[in-house]
């Protein structure tokens, strides 16, 4: 019995132990998150923003994303917790060790007369006679009776001293942490426990993989459904035109499960309406255009509809149940544009080459959707108003008239405050706080700086069949000095922070793409870190400048600059003239480019090596034949040497014989 009391005391102890090891780095995960929410939620400060109310949460709003289900359950478990460890660290005494001397009040190795002290002095306040107290009695039998046992008994004190325990020597006790009313279960233990091991150690872990492989067989990592991915691959084409990227984009298929009304008949047939002459009907066949508009699947008209309604201003002539399922659209946009954007410039063709066109229309439509302004904006005019629709308090007939006073937005932002101030008063009739809400958006849209080299690392030019080395730095800067901030948006009702696509392309071949973002500091220092050490460390290059350019590479990310890096293999041999965007998806008006030519010469390493490692087997084979040679030649000039001497032997004997004779 005490057995199995001790091994339900281990019971809440492994629980508490299974339930922090999840939830304590998880909390600390959704800490950290939150922390830098507040950290970054660095937005535009204008009149506009304020009053869209998407900055500022109400206390009806703020306790709505407090009392979340996933923050609700992390609360729920650490209350579990908390109980726990109360429970675990007030357990009965039985369960503890059994310590005489600190029973007694007493040190460790305290006399006899110490101890019989003590113990008359805890008779005289737990003794039954004393203290009719039933607890007092019962702790004075089971403990200090217990206790002043053990210490005046010779052997039991000896063994305490020695062995921590009166009765000597204690073996080792294995348990199981399970609770008691399992334990107690006779002959039926065995059962719970194989349905417990078989739920716990099988069917949990299965079902857990189950909703995962679920999930990841629905879903991409970006949380887009394949089958929209799946169709934006099939649908996008290299010449599509940038109006009709919004026919792809609204087929997704997460837009085809927006529920569709009765009630909404007439809502829709009023936004039709309303947004005829942005759904690039042809004029001339009308009619006709109207009737295979109507054919579309409902869903996808309701969302080609409520775009189009963003992009005009409008939304709020909605209905409540079509400004519900305007915010859904909304909400999905960013993530599905991202994923369109990604279709876009995956490689197609045999040289590994995305679609350009396709690219620049998925950025077009991104920033108009973020900025509210119109696709027809963005068509080719006399002016180019799009840029100026994205400031605040400006509509398409300021933005025209200050168009034609300066004729571009650049030059428009190269203006003084003195200048551009009079302007606004005197073209557009605007106020003292219009002209200063204007000012604190024109400080927040930034200006981009591509500088960008290509090359063979450790080689002298290219060759065809080479790994060049693309490396880019994106520099980044804005009039209030700040680097990563949350664009201006009034319009959109969710938080979008800013994304930059860098592009290297030819006429309409993306050779080389990648997405960088200006607000995780963090994030950019640790890849430009790690990109210039795998970079430097194959050449050879030593620690000391390895370690200068590490830090070169981060002080350009902490001045705003951004480090964009990547590896193609160089073409056939040629002049190719490429150009390097970089494009944004929230701000119109600031996206940059910048030309790049790369030659790229006939492969001569490879034969040049080869040839050299010919001439060294040939060299070394004279070298041998040489070697060969030498080694008989000797030996014949030897045995000549030998012969002529002989024959010498033989005249000058022959002649001596002669002389003799003579």
């Amino acid at each position: 019995m005490a057995e199995s009391e001790e091994n339900s005391v281990l019971f809440p102890i492994f629980i508490l132990t299974m339930m922090a090891i999840p939830l304590v780095p998880y909390t600390f995960v959704k800490l950290s998150r939150a922390f830098s929410k507040k950290q970054r939620s660095i937005h535009c400060q204008c009149l506009e923003c304020d009053r869209s109310g998407k900055y500022k949460r109400s206390i009806s709003q703020r306790i709505s994303s407090f009392t979340s289900c996933s923050n609700l359950t992390v609360v729920l478990l650490w209350i579990v917790m908390i109980f726990l460890i109360y429970y675990t660290k007030n357990i009965s005494r039985e369960s503890q060790l059994f310590e005489p001397f600190g029973i007694l009040g007493l040190e460790p190795g305290a006399s006899d007369s110490e101890i019989k002290k003590a113990y008359r002095r805890l008779s005289i306040q737990y003794h039954p006679d004393k203290n009719p107290d039933p607890e007092a009695n019962k702790y004075f039998v089971e403990s200090i009776a217990k206790a002043y046992q053990a210490l005046t008994d010779p052997l039991s004190r000896e063994n305490f001293e020695k062995y921590g325990h009166p009765d000597g020597r204690q073996g080792y006790t294995m348990g199981i942490a399970l609770p008691q009313f399992i334990l107690n279960m006779n002959g039926d233990s065995g059962g719970v426990l194989l349905l417990c091991t078989v739920g716990l150690c099988i069917l949990l872990p299965l079902v857990i993989a189950s909703v995962y492989l679920w999930r990841s067989s629905k879903y991409t990592g970006n949380h887009v459904k394949l089958q929209t991915r799946q169709a934006y691959f099939e649908l996008l084409q290299p010449t599509l035109t940038p109006s009709k990227v919004m026919e792809i984009f609204i087929k997704a298929d997460e837009y085809a499960e927006i529920p569709v009304r009765k009630t909404d008949d007439e809502s829709l047939q009023k936004l039709y309406t309303s947004v005829k002459n942005e759904l690039n009907l042809d004029p001339k066949k009308l009619k006709q255009e109207e009737a295979k508009f109507w054919k579309k699947n409902p869903a996808i008209i309701k969302t080609e509809l409520l775009i189009q309604k963003q992009l005009t201003r409008e939304s709020s002539v909605l209905s409540l149940t079509l400004q519900r399922d305007f915010r859904r659209v909304l909400e999905f946009a960013p993530r599905l544009l991202e994923d369109l954007m990604k279709m876009a410039v995956i490689p197609r063709n045999e040289q590994g080459r995305g679609w350009l066109r396709p690219a620049l229309g998925v950025m077009e439509l991104s920033q108009c959707i973020v900025q509210a302004v119109p696709l027809s904006a963005r068509k080719s005019s006399s002016e180019d108003i799009a840029p100026f629709l994205q400031l605040p308090h400006f509509n398409e007939s300021i933005a025209k008239s200050i168009a034609l006073q300066v004729k571009s937005f650049q030059k428009f932002q190269e203006l003084s405050l003195e200048e551009r101030s009079k302007l606004l008063r005197e073209v557009a009739s605007l106020s003292e706080p219009d002209v200063q809400d204007i000012e604190k958006v024109l400080e927040m849209i930034p200006s981009l700086k591509i500088g960008i080299t290509c090359k063979t690392e450790g080689e002298e030019g290219i060759q065809e069949g080479d790994i060049m080395t693309v490396q880019s730095w994106i520099t980044l800067k804005r009039p209030n000095g700040l680097i990563g901030a949350i664009p201006h948006s009034p319009y959109f009702p969710f938080h979008k922070e800013e994304n930059f696509w860098v592009l290297l392309a030819d006429s309409n071949n993306v050779w080389f793409f990648q997405k960088v973002s200006f607000m995780d500091e963090a994030g950019a220092i640790a890849a430009a870190s790690n990109a210039i050490t795998e970079t430097m460390e194959p050449l050879g290059a030593s620690v000391k400048e390895t370690n200068d350019a590490v830090k070169e590479a981060v002080e350009k990310v902490k001045s705003g600059s951004r480090l964009v890096m990547g590896r193609l293999l160089a073409p056939g041999e040629g002049t190719y003239n490429l150009t390097c965007f970089c494009l944004s998806d929230t701000w119109i008006g600031c996206d940059q480019k910048t030309s790049l030519k790369v030659k790229v010469l006939k492969r001569t390493r490879d034969l040049e090596g080869e040839n050299a490692e010919e001439g060294l087997e040939d060299d070394e084979d004279e070298i041998e034949e040489e070697d060969y040679e030498s080694e008989y030649s000797e030996d014949e000039e030897d045995k000549k040497r030998g012969s002529k001497k002989k024959v010498n032997k033989k005249e000058s004997s022959s002649e001596e014989s002669g002389s003799d004779e003579e």
